[in-house]
């Protein structure tokens, strides 16, 4: 190989590995920062999971991480009253209601809408797994401008040994199936999943004014 062409592979290589090394870009939060939301008014998660226990199961579990995160969240079982009151019985109708009605009936500054996009146990060959997937975005309740939005997962399968053959595997899988049967599992990983969606870090929500890190993100 000739020093010309050898140059010019290793200027093509370290192209390569800028590009492939190159951070990805930290999302504009200055509508997040501006608006400077106090309270949240979480609606119930449209479930786009076979399992019906899927969008009461998780919201059940996002008022604790918005709550350590600073902000004050309303009390998801007096909202879920009120929509039922008002003829609001499927999320997919609360999540059509405007914005400024919803602002005028509780007064919120931020409004979070979820969709569930996996919940509960599937058999997949010769594994099982349980699996609770979800995305956000939370809206300005007074102007309508997106502050933020992400989405997170969570699985029974993390950390998980699969290095006993195939007789391990083919046990563990069902033991699996009759624990997520036995028991909601799901419940535990929504916890983390909606911990993992709700809870502050650099790229995702920021800090609420309840909290003693609020504007030092």
């Amino acid at each position: 190989m000739t020093p010309r062409i050898l140059f010019f592979v290793s200027a093509l290589c370290l192209l390569l590995l800028g590009a492939c090394s190159t951070p990805s870009p930290k999302p504009d939060q200055s509508d997040f920062r501006s608006s400077k939301p106090a309270s949240v008014l979480v609606l119930p998660p449209v479930n786009l999971s076979p399992d019906i226990r899927g969008s009461l199961t998780f919201l059940s579990t996002v008022t604790r991480p918005l709550s350590e995160a600073g902000y004050y969240v309303f009390p998801v079982a007096m909202v879920d009253a009120t929509f039922k009151e008002n003829g609001l019985q499927m999320a997919n109708d609360v999540h059509e209601v405007p914005l400024p009605r919803l602002q005028s009936i509780f007064g919120a500054d931020a409004v979070l809408y979820i969709t569930l996009k996996t919940y509960g146990s599937s058999y997949v060959v010769i594994d099982s797994q349980t699996v609770v997937s979800a995305k956000a975005r939370l809206v300005d309740a007074r102007t309508g401008k997106l502050l933020w939005q992400g989405q997170a997962s969570a699985s029974d399968a993390e950390g998980r040994d699969n290095n006993n053959g195939l007789a391990g595997l083919l046990i563990n899988s069902v033991i699996q199936q009759l624990a997520s049967n036995l028991g909601n599992l799901g419940h535990q990983l929504s916890k983390v999943a909606s911990s993992r969606l709700l809870s502050p870090h650099p790229s995702g929500i920021l800090h609420g004014p309840r909290s003693p890190e609020y504007g030092k993100d």
